[in-house]
């Protein structure tokens, strides 16, 4: 079974109160009728009779999206043509986007700003990071992550390393204080905010303050906190960090990514992928290379129109919660919702042989809750989906579901728990028909 370290440093609760639990569905019924979030959910196109786990995945598709993009296909692209890129804003929606964000993430007005993928834009700015790093003391050569961390983070700061003669160190969340405090050779720091298998927070700011006592520098993967929990760049003072677009942020399957780099740092190096929308004139067309000023010199080639008009329409469904209490409101209501949902397993999963795998306090979970179960943990999420219930596996042993407060209520969690419960207490999910591994789990 899959076991989850405890961190001995607790993240700083920024969460207002969370409801209280429902014992009844009853109860649960009452709180979604007088959610003052509830209203958020018709931004969403959810079929009917489902219920949607899996937006730290993929989130749902926002009503004004199709329309937002038919407008650009046919409109902006059909009949404006090459012109839209002045006429409708197109050179500058990456910027408009990233403003937006940055609005959830406790950045600044043009510090933050949509391109490419979150692994390209992971290694632009952990390059861009150990060249700092590095100039300030070339013995600096390790790089410190956690075992835990998203596969892709691990591969691209272990090619990183190679590429420059340094060293990438796995060393468990518990640990990773100790390391930092003997830490005269560590360059830098990267971690996932929320992991993604467990769905337990580290400290940004505490970790960030001792990678800085140690002479390091710091790169957060905000993909599962973005839209999701509450995050505080600046008063974290963390240096650089990237994010996904098309997990709690709802842009679309393969939505283009975030990056962000601390004003004291932006400008300080060359990202390595100098192409011609990170310069400071790119329709001066010159053979020589010159960044443009601050986080715009981190783009790369040209801006994906499409698939940022989407992304910006899914950034807008995050930002509706800002009049009924923004990242709080959403934040007490996930608490409430991942904590009713693993009570409710726990109550009627006994005897079953899962697990709850993430943190139970609150100031530690991020808004998901993974189980784990030695056998049969793919087929039964497989056999969850069948019913409507959607979630996901993660290997060797992971049931994984994610809590979007926008659009998932109180009945919802409750009715999935059961949902769980009856697939367990029949052994439906020992058909035949939920072991073939798919493509994607």
């Amino acid at each position: 079974m899959t076991t989850m370290p405890s961190s001995s440093l607790a993240p700083r609760s920024s969460a207002s109160q969370a409801p209280p639990i429902a014992t009844t569905r009853e109860a649960c019924q009452a709180l979604d009728a007088t959610d003052p979030l509830a209203p958020l959910r018709a931004q969403f196109a959810i079929p009917e009779g489902l219920i949607y786990l899996d937006g730290n995945s993929l989130g749902v598709l926002p009503v004004a999206t199709p329309a937002r993009v038919a407008q650009v296909v046919q409109h902006e692209w059909g009949q404006g043509l090459i012109r839209s890129w002045n006429d409708a804003g197109w050179m500058a929606l990456a910027q408009r986007t990233g403003d937006k964000i940055a609005r959830l993430v406790g950045a600044g007005p043009g510090e933050l700003v949509v391109a490419d993928s979150t692994s390209v834009n992971l290694f632009k700015v952990l390059s861009a990071a150990l060249s700092i790093a590095r100039a300030d003391d070339p013995a600096r050569r390790v790089i410190v992550s956690e075992p835990g961390n998203f596969p892709t983070d691990l591969y691209i700061a272990e090619s990183l390393a190679a590429q420059h003669g340094c060293t990438l160190e796995l060393v468990p969340a518990e640990g990773l204080p100790a390391r930092l405090a003997r830490g005269a050779d560590v360059a830098l720091l990267t971690l996932t905010h929320v992991n993604y298998k467990s769905g337990r927070i580290h400290d940004m700011a505490t970790l960030t303050q001792a990678a800085h006592a140690a002479g390091a520098l710091t790169v957060w993967d905000l993909a599962h906190s973005a839209g999701a929990v509450p995050v505080d760049l600046h008063g974290a003072q963390a240096d650089f960090a990237v994010g996904c677009g098309y997990k709690y942020l709802n842009g679309g399957p393969g939505a283009p990514a975030f990056v962000w780099a601390h004003p004291r740092h932006v400008e300080r190096f060359w990202q390595p992928l100098a192409g011609w929308i990170g310069h400071a004139a790119p329709f001066e067309f010159t053979p020589g290379y010159r960044p443009a000023p601050g986080i715009t010199r981190y783009q790369c080639g040209t801006p994906p129109i499409l698939s940022l008009a989407a992304l910006e329409c899914g950034v807008d469904t995050v930002l509706a919660a800002e009049p009924l209490g923004g990242m709080a409101a959403l934040r007490a209501k996930s608490l409430a919702l991942t904590r009713l949902f693993a009570e409710r397993v726990e109550a009627r999963c006994a005897g079953h042989g899962l697990s709850v795998v993430s943190p139970r306090e609150d100031v530690l979970r991020g808004s998901q809750v993974c189980l784990a179960r030695a056998e049969g943990a793919y087929a039964i999420v497989q056999a969850l989906i069948a019913r409507g219930v959607i979630g996901d596996f993660r290997a060797p042993d992971v049931l994984r579901f994610g809590f979007t407060p926008l659009y998932i209520g109180w009945t919802d969690t409750w009715d999935a728990a059961e949902h769980l419960a009856q697939v367990m207490a029949t052994g439906q999910w020992r058909e035949d028909a939920f072991q073939q591994r798919r493509a994607v789990t």
